[in-house]
C-alpha cells in the first residue's frame, strides 16, 4: 500500500518585514503558524527572500531574531530536527543573495537525509544545523547569485538561486530557493509586449533549469519556489483596461515619457488609469481581488515558455503583491505597481508525478497565501500543502 509524507512548502519575500519589523512581525509568524497547525505537516521547507529587507546593512539583526523566534517557537517544538541556511553576509557583494532556506522534520518522521554537494552523498540528518552567514564553506547547500551580464543595463541586486536536495521515506527532491529581477519601472514594462524585465526573467529561469538538470549530479524531481517576481503582460492589460478610453503621455524635455493617462471619453474624462515609474494607479481596484483576480490570469504568460520543463498547481489566490503594508489595510494593493502573481511554487514535471493524488485532490493539496487577512508586508507568503509519495526502493 502506498504511504505519504504531508509536507508544507512556503515561500515568503519578507524584506518590508524587516523595514517594519516591529508592526507586522507577530502577526506574521501567528498566521504562519495557523497554517502549520492546520495542514499538520511532517516536513516543512520555508524559503526567504530579501532577508533583513533594503536596509539590510541595519536590519540584518532584526532578521537573525525573526529566525531565532521562528525555530524556538513553541509551536515547532515536535520538529527535532532542522537544517537552516541564510545567506546574511552582505560585504561580499559578489555573493550576497539574502536568501534564507528553513527546513523542520518532525519526529513522527523517520529517515530523512540531506545531500552533501561536495562528497556527492547523502547523510542522515540529525539534531540542529543552522549557519547563518557567509555559507561558501557549507557543503550541503549550493548558492549561486546570478551574473551581471545577466541584465546589464540595471542596477545588480540581491538576485539569485539557493538549493538543498533531500530523500525523504526514499524519495529523492531538490527544493530550490529562487529570486529573479523586478520590474524596475512601470513605464518601460508598458513599452512591449514581453517586456524586457520578463526577457531577463526567462534568461535567468532557462539558466536556473539548466543548472538543476545539467551532468553535475544527478537529476532529482526539484520544487522551485521563491519570488519570481512574474509581471502581468503590461502593455497587453493596459491596452484591455483603456479600450474605450483615451490615452494621453506626459513627456520631458528630452521627450521621454513621464506619466501615462487613461481618461473616460465621457463622464468628465475621469482619469481611469494613471501610469508612472513607480505609480500604477488603477480607478476600479477591486478588479484585482474579485473572483480572486481570475480574470488577469490570461495575463500571467511567463511560465508559458517552461510548460515542457515545470507545472504548476492551479492558482485560485489573487495576486500576492504588492499588497499595503498598512497595518489596517491587510487586503488592500498599493498604487506602486500592477497586482501580480509574483511568489509561486512551481515544480518538475516528475515533482508533480510525485504529488499523491487522491480522490479528493480539493482537500489534500492546497496551493493557497498565508495571512489571507491580515498585513503581511508587501507580499503575502504562498504555500503549497500536499502528501509526498513514499518510494517503495
Amino acid at each position: 500500500m502506498d504511504t505519504s509524507t504531508d509536507v508544507l512548502l512556503v515561500t515568503a519575500n519578507v524584506g518590508s518585514l524587516f523595514d517594519n519589523v516591529g508592526e507586522i512581525q507577530n502577526g506574521w509568524l501567528q498566521e504562519l503558524f495557523k497554517a502549520i497547525h492546520k495542514y499538520k505537516p511532517q516536513f516543512i521547507a520555508l524559503h526567504f527572500q530579501e532577508v533583513g529587507g533594503k536596509d539590510y546593512m541595519v536590519n540584518m539583526g532584526n532578521a537573525e531574531n525573526f529566525f531565532w523566534l521562528l525555530e524556538s517557537s513553541e509551536e515547532l517544538k515536535d520538529y527535532d530536527r532542522t537544517c537552516i541556511y541564510v545567506d546574511t553576509q552582505f560585504q561580499a557583494e559578489d555573493s550576497f543573495t539574502a536568501l534564507g532556506n528553513m527546513y523542520f522534520i518532525h519526529k513522527t518522521l523517520k529517515n530523512v537525509y540531506q545531500y552533501d554537494f561536495n562528497v556527492k552523498d547523502f547523510k542522515a540528518v540529525l539534531g540542529q544545523n543552522k549557519y547563518v552567514g557567509c555559507l561558501d564553506t557549507v557543503t550541503t547547500v549550493e548558492k549561486e547569485k546570478f551574473p551581471k551580464n545577466f541584465w546589464p543595463n540595471f542596477k545588480w541586486s540581491r538576485k539569485g538561486f539557493m538549493r538543498t536536495r533531500w530523500i525523504i521515506h526514499n524519495q529523492g527532491l531538490d527544493l530550490v530557493n529562487i529570486h529573479l529581477f523586478h520590474d524596475a519601472s512601470n513605464l518601460i514594462a508598458c513599452n512591449a509586449s514581453p517586456s524586457i524585465y520578463s526577457a531577463n526573467r526567462k534568461n535567468a529561469l532557462r539558466y536556473v533549469i539548466n543548472r538543476l538538470s545539467d551532468d553535475r549530479y544527478t537529476s532529482l524531481p526539484f520544487f522551485l519556489f521563491g519570488d519570481f517576481n512574474f509581471r502581468l503582460d503590461t502593455l497587453s492589460l493596459v491596452q484591455h483596461l483603456c479600450t474605450e478610453a483615451e490615452v494621453q503621455t506626459v513627456k520631458d524635455g528630452s521627450n521621454e515619457v513621464q506619466k501615462i493617462f487613461c481618461e473616460e471619453k465621457d463622464n468628465d474624462h475621469q482619469v481611469l488609469l494613471h501610469i508612472e515609474e513607480k505609480l500604477f494607479q488603477y480607478l476600479h481596484q477591486a478588479l484585482f481581488r474579485e473572483d480572486n483576480g481570475r480574470a488577469l490570469l490570461i495575463y500571467d504568460k511567463e511560465t508559458t515558455a517552461f510548460h515542457d520543463d515545470i507545472k504548476e498547481e492551479d492558482i485560485t489566490f489573487p495576486p500576492s503583491y504588492p499588497y499595503s503594508e498598512d497595518y489596517s489595510k491587510p487586503t488592500q494593493y498599493m498604487n506602486t505597481r500592477c497586482p501580480a502573481w509574483c511568489d509561486r511554487i512551481l515544480m518538475s514535471h516528475s515533482a508533480h508525478d510525485v504529488i499523491h493524488r487522491g480522490e479528493d485532490d480539493e482537500k489534500t493539496i492546497v496551493y493557497n497565501t498565508v495571512g489571507t487577512n491580515v498585513c503581511m508586508g508587501d507580499h503575502k507568503p504562498v504555500f503549497l500543502s500536499f502528501p509526498l509519495k513514499t518510494n517503495s526502493h
